[in-house]
């Protein structure tokens, strides 16, 4: 088999490379961006903005980053909380309906939500545990492609039909993660298969410390850090590659099952939802590598060689760096740097808090010198949530899919805009650059 592939890599090497000059050539948008790396416009939401500079004079000011979901400011969304616990949930119905709930909405809203997150016992055992995956990932889109087989009207894209499939999603996902994650631990780590059911009348953050934790228990402080956690990353923008995804397949007029299963498989990329753990392993590599953590001289050559492709994975990144939109600063990284600071603060781990946030200061200042940026870099949204997660013993192999449990509500409030305001299926289009050759018949057949 491995003489085969040989000989196959080497055809496919061959005949499947484009010259890069043809990409400027013919003034190709590479990952739908322009020539300045601004995305290229394919719609309009109604759904969330992303702020990172105003106009003043004819000219584009670089301001701290802003996030709008539905108008509202997720600063203010958060700042708003005032211990409150349900603020994903808020969040959800923010995001679905356009508006934050009263009291009375929100009670009712929470009811149903209660009663939507559950698993049949029969779905548990033979999808869930059946088919154990080292990739949870993987599992959450397999076992939400299954759920297409349980609805009873899965094709029907009537926005209130739509909106039920949706609410039920988000309701489940969190127990497939979680439950996914159980049976990975049991059937290939060897370890005791637990499965504990969430409790009516707790978060969702709260419900998914408890079934992750052998004990089930948790701090007043670790539910309200994951709650915003979740908030933070409930939505982003229609053009993120996960939402784009959501968007370009719900166009086709496919299923709710489809679309969010392909959501999941954007995220799942390094480039888009593993870049939280990306950061982890530099720090451990940095930790490793670096004997005086309050030295910045030494951690400054340490990040010269990273860049330099001398150290770490040798790709010359300093992941958590950098943004495609936000310049100085991320206004989600600004708010979870700070409920980092607290838990670092509660289980006596300061020390590590604050050499994240000396290379946080260091690093900008390093890529924009060894790039000759001119633009300020600031820290991204990843840079600190893996050590957060760490802190909250969140496993690793559930850093990704706990960003699909706060993105699903997104996803689905823009399947819900693209159903009904989209009315084209998305095709853009792909020039031919190959030759056109003479067909003489199967050669040497």
């Amino acid at each position: 088999m491995e003489d085969y592939m040989d000989i196959f890599r080497e055809e496919l090497l061959k005949n499947h490379r484009i010259d890069k000059e043809l990409y400027t050539k013919y003034d190709v948008k590479r990952g739908l961006r322009d020539s300045t790396g601004k995305g290229v416009l394919t719609g309009l939401t109604e759904i969330s903005d992303v702020i990172a500079f105003e106009e003043k004079d004819g000219e584009r000011i670089p301001i701290d980053g802003h996030l709008y979901y539905q108008g509202v400011d997720v600063k203010d969304l958060i700042d708003g909380l005032d211990g409150l616990k349900y603020g994903f949930e808020e969040t959800i119905y923010l995001l679905l309906f356009g508006k934050l709930p009263t009291k009375e909405e929100l009670d009712y809203f929470l009811e149903a939500m209660w009663d939507m997150q559950n698993l049949q016992n029969r779905f548990v055992r033979d999808v869930v545990m059946k088919a154990s995956n080292a990739s949870i990932m993987n599992a959450m889109q397999r076992c939400v492609l299954t759920l297409y087989t349980y609805d009873e009207n899965p094709d029907d894209i009537d926005p209130e039909n739509v909106l039920r499939q949706a609410l039920e999603l988000i309701n489940k996902l969190p127990l497939i993660a979680v439950y996914s994650y159980q049976s990975y631990c049991h059937f290939r780590m060897d370890k005791n298969l637990l499965i504990r059911n969430p409790h009516r009348g707790r978060s969702l953050a709260e419900n998914i410390l408890h079934m992750l934790r052998n004990d089930g228990l948790y701090t007043e402080l670790e539910a309200r850090v994951l709650d915003i956690a979740l908030i933070l990353h409930a939505e982003h923008g229609g053009g993120n590659n996960s939402t784009f995804t959501t968007h370009v397949v719900s166009s086709s007029g496919t299923d709710t099952y489809s679309s969010i299963s392909a959501s999941i498989g954007s995220l799942k990329g390094p480039r888009h939802g593993g870049a939280n753990l990306k950061v982890l392993n530099m720090f451990r590599d940095i930790k490793e590598h670096i004997s005086d953590w309050n030295n910045e001289e030494e951690i400054t050559n340490y990040l010269y060689k990273i860049l330099a492709k001398e150290a770490f994975d040798n790709s010359g990144l300093i992941y958590g760096m950098g943004h495609a939109v936000y310049t100085l600063s991320d206004p989600r990284e600004v708010i979870l740097k700070e409920c980092a600071r607290s838990l670092a603060e509660e289980k006596g781990l300061m020390e590590e808090f604050m050499l994240y946030d000396r290379v946080e200061k260091i690093a900008g200042k390093l890529i924009m010198e060894k790039h000759k940026v001119y633009k300020n870099v600031c820290a991204n949204v990843d840079f600190y949530s893996g050590f957060l997660y760490s802190m909250l013993d969140i496993p690793e192999e559930m850093f990704t899919p706990i960003f699909a449990i706060a993105r699903i509500p997104g996803w689905c409030a823009h399947r819900l805009e693209e159903l009904l305001n989209g009315n084209k299926i998305i095709r853009p289009a792909y020039k031919y650059v190959g030759q056109h050759v003479e067909f003489t018949g199967m050669e040497n057949r």
